[in-house]
């Protein structure tokens, strides 16, 4: 792993394409919908901003978005593309690196909150996002529900994605909570090449701890971007935790 993270310039060029589906309008639209709604007249911080998938058209609606990320290679692909000057950005760790001013609305999407490997990490994400908002902000996270009911005794991998051009698994270690996802992509050429990330899992309940410990308290939880409720069936939330007014 080098400075950036596990997003060097390699990852960071080809992480557009390869996240092609969450970019699509009917992933987008709905998440700036709700974005901009919860931030109102105030501005923005998008922690792991990555290449502006979400920060960019929530700025074309007029909310003034600042990103932290600690990849320079994906910032460098957000400035690059239009309206990518608009959009500052802070490189660094945003479990503790902090933005200037204060934010009426941060955020953390697409499972990054389990970029952070530790609990301690995620525990200082939540206070650091709780230390950027004015009083009455919201810190949004979206994430997946861990798909542990999908491990019968003694199995450790979840597949998740097969395809003729690749497939990608999880593996689980119930005792730590980590997980590594493993994606093996196949070329035109039939040649492959093989990325695994590690992650932390983590639970509703175990947030909205995190986020009791950094001073804010529930305000939504829904299943999707939708605002579907949240169920025992459903795979993923979205959630709101909101810093009390002064």
């Amino acid at each position: 792993m080098d400075d950036d993270g596990f997003f060097p310039a390699d990852v960071a060029a080809r992480y557009d394409e390869e996240t092609a589906v969450m970019s699509a309008p009917a992933a987008v639209e709905p998440a700036v919908e709700v974005l901009a709604e919860l931030a109102g007249e105030s501005r923005a911080v998008e922690f792991g901003v990555g290449t502006g998938r979400l920060a960019l058209p929530l700025a074309a609606r007029g909310v003034p978005v600042h990103g932290i990320d600690l990849s320079r290679a994906m910032a460098e692909r957000l400035r690059a593309k239009p309206g990518g000057a608009d959009v500052g950005v802070t490189i660094g760790d945003f479990a503790t690196v902090r933005a200037a001013g204060r934010f009426g609305l941060a955020y953390l999407v697409f499972n990054t909150v389990n970029n952070l490997t530790t609990q301690d990490a995620q525990v200082a994400c939540f206070r650091n996002a709780a230390a950027h908002l004015a009083p009455g902000g919201c810190f949004l996270v979206e994430v997946g529900v861990p798909a542990l009911r999908l491990l019968p005794p003694g199995q450790r991998v979840v597949p998740f994605h097969v395809s003729e051009e690749g497939w990608s698994y999880d593996v689980y270690d119930t005792a730590t909570q980590a997980m590594t996802s493993h994606h093996v992509m196949v070329g035109a050429d039939g040649g492959g090449r093989h990325r695994a990330i590690p992650f932390r899992y983590v639970w509703p309940a175990e947030l909205d701890l995190m986020a009791r410990l950094a001073g804010m308290r529930l305000r939504h939880r829904w299943a999707d971007w939708s605002r579907a409720p949240f169920t025992s069936e459903s795979e993923g939330h979205v959630s709101v935790w909101e810093k009390p007014p002064e």
